[in-house]
């Protein structure tokens, strides 16, 4: 025996257009009780309320469903057969309108999924990996590159968030401001040719090292065409890797967000300049699918990196 004759039920509608779940948990109680009175009480409603219930019970059902005896309302062939597809359906809908419960960080085994720029593995991981170590021991954190595949990644759950410079992704996201972005240079702290601000006829005549990751080099390089700005590249990176301890010991600058910019300055004991070129600013954000916006899990761990570059930025 199935469910569906109890499905109908449970989409039926009475005169006041109301679904009838209630029908389901009479059953259920009657069932257990087989009595009238006592299910009555347990419902916290009256003996005639619960005989019209039960009538529509049994239209609906095709059965008596329930046969007065001496020691009670005794259940039929067809009751004894509905009774596990009933009480199947009836916890479907508790688990359907039960909120999940909080997300436990301190005694939680999951791993969590970051999209990342390549100098979020500077300014951003060390951080995050500090404060779950702390809060969060059973957390397993995995970094991944911001792609093409990012916005599959989030809408198919292999990637809880993309933090970053994401400005592709499609609908179906959410976002969050964590800090906005400027830019600076980077020097020496005993370079040869600059020992104040930074100037711009200074800067076009220096070496530069050019960093070709990141999705803000697009906004580097549309700067410096717009104002016809030809740098002397010295040196390529794919990424920031190495880049403060060459900054450190030669004589080269690189232009780069002031995030990751300030923080190698502090690694490598470098010099920050504001840069003398404009160049659009630019946000970093948090990014989150639909699908996953109540997931508790999720929403702790937003809630862990707003705090921790909130405050930074």
């Amino acid at each position: 025996m199935n469910a569906i004759p109890l499905f109908k039920i449970l989409i039926m509608k009475n005169s006041d257009g109301l679904p009838e779940p209630k029908l389901l948990q009479l059953f259920d109680v009657l069932y257990d009780t087989r009595s009238v009175t006592r299910c009555a009480e347990q419902l916290g409603q009256s003996q005639p309320t619960i005989s019209i219930w039960l009538g529509r019970l049994r239209e609906q059902l095709h059965d008596p469903l329930f046969v007065r005896t001496p020691v009670g309302m005794a259940p039929t062939p067809r009751a004894d057969a509905l009774i596990g597809p009933c009480r199947e359906v009836l916890e479907s809908l508790r688990r359907l309108t039960t909120h999940e419960p909080d997300f436990d960080a301190a005694t939680a085994l999951r791993r969590f999924r970051l999209c990342v720029s390549d100098a979020s593995h500077i300014t951003l991981l060390p951080q995050v990996l500090e404060h779950l170590r702390k809060v969060a021991p059973g957390i397993r954190l995995e970094a991944a590159r911001i792609d093409g595949n990012t916005e599959r990644a989030l809408e198919s759950g292999e990637a809880d968030l993309a933090v970053g410079f994401v400005p592709w992704l499609g609908g179906g996201m959410y976002q969050q401001v964590l800090f906005a972005q400027d830019w600076v240079c980077l020097s020496s702290l005993d370079h040869p040719r600059i020992a104040g601000p930074l100037s711009l006829e200074r800067y076009c005549a220096e070496g530069h090292v050019l960093i070709t990751a990141g999705t803000g080099q697009k906004l580097l390089e549309a700067a410096m065409a717009r104002q016809a700005i030809e740098r002397r590249i010295i040196l390529e990176l794919p990424g920031f890797l190495g880049l403060g301890a060459i900054i450190g010991t030669t004589d080269l600058i690189a232009t780069l967000p002031r995030h990751i910019g300030e923080t190698l300055a502090r690694m490598h004991q470098l010099t920050v300049h504001d840069c003398p070129v404009p160049i659009e600013a630019f946000s970093v954000k948090q990014h989150w699918h639909a699908r996953y916006h109540l997931d508790s899990g999720n929403r702790w761990l937003r809630g862990v990196i707003l705090e921790l570059f909130k405050r930074d930025g």
